[in-house]
Protein backbone atom coordinates (compact mmCIF):
# COMPACT_ATOMS: atom_id res chain seq x y z
CA UNK A 1 0.00 0.00 0.00
CA UNK A 2 1.90 3.83 -0.94
CA UNK A 3 1.44 6.28 1.46
CA UNK A 4 -1.38 7.93 -0.27
CA UNK A 5 -3.72 5.10 -0.01
CA UNK A 6 -2.64 4.50 3.62
CA UNK A 7 -3.22 8.58 4.74
CA UNK A 8 -6.70 7.43 2.70
CA UNK A 9 -7.91 4.65 5.24
CA UNK A 10 -10.19 5.98 7.37
CA UNK A 11 -11.45 8.75 4.91
CA UNK A 12 -12.97 6.38 2.85
CA UNK A 13 -16.63 7.57 3.50
CA UNK A 14 -15.46 10.70 1.96
CA UNK A 15 -13.46 9.67 -0.63
CA UNK A 16 -16.70 7.35 -1.78
CA UNK A 17 -18.90 10.48 -1.93
CA UNK A 18 -17.12 12.00 -4.26
CA UNK A 19 -19.35 13.44 -6.62
CA UNK A 20 -19.27 13.09 -10.73
CA UNK A 21 -18.54 16.34 -11.33
CA UNK A 22 -18.25 19.75 -9.73
CA UNK A 23 -21.42 20.92 -7.92
CA UNK A 24 -24.06 22.88 -10.10
CA UNK A 25 -23.23 26.90 -9.86
CA UNK A 26 -24.97 29.82 -11.55
CA UNK A 27 -21.60 31.21 -11.86
CA UNK A 28 -18.85 28.90 -12.54
CA UNK A 29 -15.56 29.66 -10.42
CA UNK A 30 -11.87 29.02 -10.77
CA UNK A 31 -9.71 28.19 -7.53
CA UNK A 32 -6.52 29.61 -7.97
CA UNK A 33 -4.86 28.71 -5.19
CA UNK A 34 -4.59 25.08 -3.81
CA UNK A 35 -2.32 22.72 -2.89
CA UNK A 36 -1.52 18.58 -2.95
CA UNK A 37 -1.07 16.54 0.19
CA UNK A 38 -1.85 20.32 1.98
CA UNK A 39 -1.45 18.95 5.71
CA UNK A 40 -1.68 15.64 4.73
CA UNK A 41 -5.17 15.84 3.15
CA UNK A 42 -5.01 12.78 0.43
CA UNK A 43 -5.45 13.42 -3.23
CA UNK A 44 -9.45 11.86 -3.01
CA UNK A 45 -10.04 14.39 -0.53
CA UNK A 46 -9.29 17.21 -2.01
CA UNK A 47 -11.07 16.52 -5.24
CA UNK A 48 -14.28 16.16 -3.36
CA UNK A 49 -13.29 19.11 -1.26
CA UNK A 50 -13.09 21.30 -4.42
CA UNK A 51 -16.65 19.89 -5.82
CA UNK A 52 -18.72 20.44 -3.04
CA UNK A 53 -17.66 24.16 -2.84
CA UNK A 54 -18.42 23.80 -6.38
CA UNK A 55 -15.18 24.82 -8.33
CA UNK A 56 -15.06 24.31 -11.60
CA UNK A 57 -11.10 24.54 -12.09
CA UNK A 58 -8.27 23.98 -9.37
CA UNK A 59 -5.11 25.62 -10.07
CA UNK A 60 -2.73 23.79 -7.83
CA UNK A 61 0.61 25.27 -6.43
CA UNK A 62 3.53 22.91 -5.93
CA UNK A 63 6.30 23.47 -3.33
CA UNK A 64 9.82 23.47 -3.86
CA UNK A 65 12.41 20.80 -2.51
CA UNK A 66 12.38 22.31 0.91
CA UNK A 67 9.99 23.41 3.16
CA UNK A 68 6.81 22.23 1.66
CA UNK A 69 5.31 25.65 1.81
CA UNK A 70 5.14 25.42 5.58
CA UNK A 71 1.91 22.97 4.81
CA UNK A 72 3.80 19.68 4.00
CA UNK A 73 2.43 20.72 0.32
CA UNK A 74 3.77 17.89 -2.33
CA UNK A 75 6.19 19.32 -5.41
CA UNK A 76 6.28 19.49 -9.14
CA UNK A 77 5.20 15.85 -10.06
CA UNK A 78 2.49 15.59 -7.68
CA UNK A 79 0.35 19.11 -9.10
CA UNK A 80 1.20 17.43 -12.55
CA UNK A 81 -0.37 14.16 -11.46
CA UNK A 82 -3.54 15.26 -9.64
CA UNK A 83 -3.48 17.54 -13.08
CA UNK A 84 -3.22 14.35 -15.74
CA UNK A 85 -5.96 12.85 -13.78
CA UNK A 86 -8.44 15.22 -13.99
CA UNK A 87 -7.74 17.47 -16.96
CA UNK A 88 -10.70 19.35 -16.72
CA UNK A 89 -10.83 20.29 -13.70
CA UNK A 90 -7.17 20.96 -12.46
CA UNK A 91 -4.24 23.24 -13.70
CA UNK A 92 -0.86 23.40 -12.40
CA UNK A 93 1.67 25.80 -11.66
CA UNK A 94 5.70 25.45 -11.37
CA UNK A 95 7.71 25.83 -8.87
CA UNK A 96 11.55 25.76 -6.91
CA UNK A 97 13.62 28.00 -4.40
CA UNK A 98 14.84 30.88 -6.48
CA UNK A 99 18.02 31.15 -4.63
CA UNK A 100 19.26 27.71 -6.03
CA UNK A 101 21.07 27.03 -8.89
CA UNK A 102 18.98 24.52 -10.38
CA UNK A 103 15.94 26.91 -10.21
CA UNK A 104 15.52 28.16 -13.88
CA UNK A 105 15.86 24.41 -14.98
CA UNK A 106 13.28 23.28 -12.82
CA UNK A 107 11.18 25.54 -13.84
CA UNK A 108 11.47 25.57 -17.48
CA UNK A 109 11.29 22.46 -17.16
CA UNK A 110 7.28 22.10 -15.64
CA UNK A 111 6.63 25.19 -17.90
CA UNK A 112 7.43 23.36 -20.96
CA UNK A 113 5.06 20.58 -19.86
CA UNK A 114 1.98 22.68 -19.35
CA UNK A 115 2.69 24.41 -16.21
CA UNK A 116 0.59 28.37 -16.53
CA UNK A 117 2.40 30.26 -13.99
CA UNK A 118 5.07 30.20 -10.93
CA UNK A 119 4.52 29.58 -7.24
CA UNK A 120 3.68 30.24 -5.27
CA UNK A 121 6.73 31.63 -4.53
CA UNK A 122 6.91 31.13 -0.47
CA UNK A 123 11.08 31.24 0.49
CA UNK A 124 13.42 33.13 2.57
CA UNK A 125 14.19 35.88 -0.02
CA UNK A 126 13.67 39.72 -0.52
CA UNK A 127 10.92 40.67 -2.84
CA UNK A 128 13.33 42.55 -5.13
CA UNK A 129 16.15 40.51 -4.85
CA UNK A 130 18.51 38.94 -7.63
CA UNK A 131 16.91 35.89 -7.02
CA UNK A 132 13.17 37.17 -7.77
CA UNK A 133 14.51 39.22 -10.42
CA UNK A 134 15.45 35.59 -11.73
CA UNK A 135 11.86 34.33 -10.97
CA UNK A 136 10.85 37.47 -13.08
CA UNK A 137 12.93 36.89 -16.29
CA UNK A 138 11.52 32.93 -16.19
CA UNK A 139 8.23 34.51 -16.16
CA UNK A 140 8.60 37.04 -18.99
CA UNK A 141 10.04 34.33 -21.38
CA UNK A 142 7.34 32.32 -20.89
CA UNK A 143 4.70 34.96 -20.49
CA UNK A 144 3.35 33.48 -17.73
CA UNK A 145 2.36 35.02 -14.00
CA UNK A 146 3.66 34.63 -10.45
CA UNK A 147 2.16 34.18 -7.47
CA UNK A 148 4.03 35.41 -4.54
CA UNK A 149 3.52 34.93 -0.57
CA UNK A 150 4.38 38.26 1.12
CA UNK A 151 5.13 37.82 4.91
CA UNK A 152 6.99 40.47 7.25
CA UNK A 153 10.70 39.61 7.98
CA UNK A 154 10.07 36.28 6.49
CA UNK A 155 9.19 35.83 2.46
CA UNK A 156 9.60 38.12 0.13
CA UNK A 157 10.42 40.85 2.52
CA UNK A 158 10.21 44.21 1.51
CA UNK A 159 6.97 44.76 -0.01
CA UNK A 160 7.33 48.78 0.56
CA UNK A 161 10.12 48.09 -2.56
CA UNK A 162 8.04 45.54 -4.92
CA UNK A 163 6.89 48.58 -6.96
CA UNK A 164 10.70 48.29 -8.24
CA UNK A 165 10.08 44.46 -9.74
CA UNK A 166 6.77 45.77 -11.26
CA UNK A 167 8.59 48.42 -12.80
CA UNK A 168 11.31 46.83 -13.97
CA UNK A 169 9.12 43.75 -15.53
CA UNK A 170 6.23 45.73 -16.88
CA UNK A 171 4.97 42.31 -18.83
CA UNK A 172 5.03 40.15 -16.44
CA UNK A 173 1.95 39.77 -13.90
CA UNK A 174 2.63 39.36 -10.12
CA UNK A 175 -0.38 38.06 -7.83
CA UNK A 176 -0.12 39.27 -4.14
CA UNK A 177 -1.21 36.83 -1.43
CA UNK A 178 -0.80 35.90 2.27
CA UNK A 179 -0.57 38.44 5.76
CA UNK A 180 1.78 41.27 4.50
CA UNK A 181 -0.12 41.98 0.83
CA UNK A 182 -3.60 41.58 2.71
CA UNK A 183 -2.50 43.85 6.00
CA UNK A 184 -0.89 46.42 3.72
CA UNK A 185 -4.56 47.85 2.11
CA UNK A 186 -4.49 50.19 5.38
CA UNK A 187 -2.37 53.15 4.90
CA UNK A 188 -1.76 52.87 8.69
CA UNK A 189 -0.15 49.44 8.36
CA UNK A 190 2.17 48.28 11.21
CA UNK A 191 4.46 45.63 9.67
CA UNK A 192 5.31 43.52 12.19
CA UNK A 193 1.40 42.53 13.21
CA UNK A 194 -0.41 39.80 10.61
CA UNK A 195 -3.76 39.75 11.13
CA UNK A 196 -4.60 43.50 11.80
CA UNK A 197 -8.35 44.45 12.96
CA UNK A 198 -10.36 47.30 12.94
CA UNK A 199 -11.17 50.40 10.22
CA UNK A 200 -8.76 50.82 7.31
CA UNK A 201 -7.60 53.87 6.53
CA UNK A 202 -7.31 53.01 2.65
CA UNK A 203 -4.04 54.31 0.27
CA UNK A 204 -1.77 51.38 2.10
CA UNK A 205 0.49 49.74 -0.18
CA UNK A 206 -1.46 47.15 -1.37
CA UNK A 207 -3.72 49.07 -2.19
CA UNK A 208 -1.92 51.43 -4.35
CA UNK A 209 0.19 48.32 -6.39
CA UNK A 210 -3.11 47.74 -7.59
CA UNK A 211 -4.27 51.14 -8.72
CA UNK A 212 -0.73 51.96 -10.31
CA UNK A 213 0.26 49.07 -11.86
CA UNK A 214 -1.35 47.14 -14.24
CA UNK A 215 0.46 44.35 -14.15
CA UNK A 216 -0.29 43.74 -10.27
CA UNK A 217 -3.06 41.35 -8.73
CA UNK A 218 -4.66 39.95 -5.83
CA UNK A 219 -5.47 36.36 -4.42
CA UNK A 220 -8.31 36.89 -2.38
CA UNK A 221 -7.38 33.34 -0.40
CA UNK A 222 -6.49 32.16 3.26
CA UNK A 223 -7.37 33.65 6.48
CA UNK A 224 -5.67 36.84 5.59
CA UNK A 225 -8.19 37.71 2.81
CA UNK A 226 -10.72 36.59 4.62
CA UNK A 227 -9.52 39.29 7.26
CA UNK A 228 -8.94 41.89 4.98
CA UNK A 229 -12.51 42.23 4.51
CA UNK A 230 -14.44 41.05 7.39
CA UNK A 231 -12.40 43.89 9.15
CA UNK A 232 -13.93 46.77 8.13
CA UNK A 233 -16.70 45.39 5.22
CA UNK A 234 -17.45 48.79 4.18
CA UNK A 235 -13.71 49.24 3.17
CA UNK A 236 -14.08 46.06 1.53
CA UNK A 237 -17.24 46.83 -0.23
CA UNK A 238 -14.95 50.06 -1.68
CA UNK A 239 -12.12 47.84 -2.32
CA UNK A 240 -13.80 45.58 -4.48
CA UNK A 241 -15.34 48.38 -6.43
CA UNK A 242 -12.05 49.89 -7.34
CA UNK A 243 -10.12 46.90 -8.12
CA UNK A 244 -12.81 44.58 -9.24
CA UNK A 245 -11.06 43.60 -12.43
CA UNK A 246 -7.59 42.65 -9.93
CA UNK A 247 -9.30 40.23 -7.94
CA UNK A 248 -8.74 36.66 -8.18
CA UNK A 249 -10.48 33.92 -5.83
CA UNK A 250 -8.48 31.74 -4.41
CA UNK A 251 -9.23 29.35 -1.35
CA UNK A 252 -5.77 27.92 0.15
CA UNK A 253 -7.74 25.68 2.26
CA UNK A 254 -6.56 22.39 3.93
CA UNK A 255 -10.15 21.90 5.29
CA UNK A 256 -11.86 17.82 4.32
CA UNK A 257 -15.47 18.86 3.95
CA UNK A 258 -15.80 22.11 1.44
CA UNK A 259 -17.90 23.70 4.06
CA UNK A 260 -18.62 24.66 6.98
CA UNK A 261 -17.04 27.29 9.53
CA UNK A 262 -13.68 25.37 9.47
CA UNK A 263 -13.62 25.89 5.26
CA UNK A 264 -11.66 29.15 4.58
CA UNK A 265 -12.59 28.90 1.15
CA UNK A 266 -17.04 28.85 1.02
CA UNK A 267 -16.13 31.49 3.72
CA UNK A 268 -14.45 33.54 1.11
CA UNK A 269 -17.43 32.63 -1.63
CA UNK A 270 -19.66 33.58 0.74
CA UNK A 271 -18.10 36.75 1.87
CA UNK A 272 -17.19 38.30 -1.68
CA UNK A 273 -21.46 37.55 -2.43
CA UNK A 274 -22.52 39.00 0.54
CA UNK A 275 -19.85 42.57 -0.33
CA UNK A 276 -20.42 42.02 -4.19
CA UNK A 277 -24.23 41.40 -4.71
CA UNK A 278 -24.07 41.95 -8.18
CA UNK A 279 -24.23 38.88 -10.42
CA UNK A 280 -21.66 41.22 -12.95
CA UNK A 281 -18.74 41.89 -10.48
CA UNK A 282 -19.19 37.99 -8.85
CA UNK A 283 -18.40 36.38 -12.47
CA UNK A 284 -15.31 38.74 -12.46
CA UNK A 285 -13.58 37.73 -8.89
CA UNK A 286 -14.61 33.82 -9.42
CA UNK A 287 -14.24 33.42 -13.22
CA UNK A 288 -13.78 36.17 -16.00
CA UNK A 289 -10.35 37.84 -13.82
CA UNK A 290 -8.53 34.79 -13.15
CA UNK A 291 -9.92 33.19 -16.82
CA UNK A 292 -8.16 36.51 -18.84
CA UNK A 293 -5.12 36.45 -17.06
CA UNK A 294 -4.78 32.49 -17.30
CA UNK A 295 -6.35 31.98 -20.50
CA UNK A 296 -8.55 29.58 -19.78
CA UNK A 297 -11.94 28.73 -21.53
CA UNK A 298 -15.04 27.40 -19.67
Amino acid sequence: MNRRSFLLTGLGAAAAAVPDAPAATAIPIIDIHQHTNYSDRPDDVLVAHQRKMGITKTILLPAGRKYGLEAKAFGNDSVVAVAKRYPKEYLFFANELPEIAEARGVITKYLKMGAIGIGEQKFFVDCDSVHMQKIASIAAEYNVPVLMHFQHDKYNKGIERFHKILEKYPKVNFIGHAQTFWANIDKKCEQAVLYPKGKVTPGGITDRLLADYPNMFADLSAGSGLNAFARDPEHGREFIKRHRTKLLYGSDCNDHVGEGPKCSGAQQIAQMKALAPDEKVQRQLFWENSAKLFQIAQ
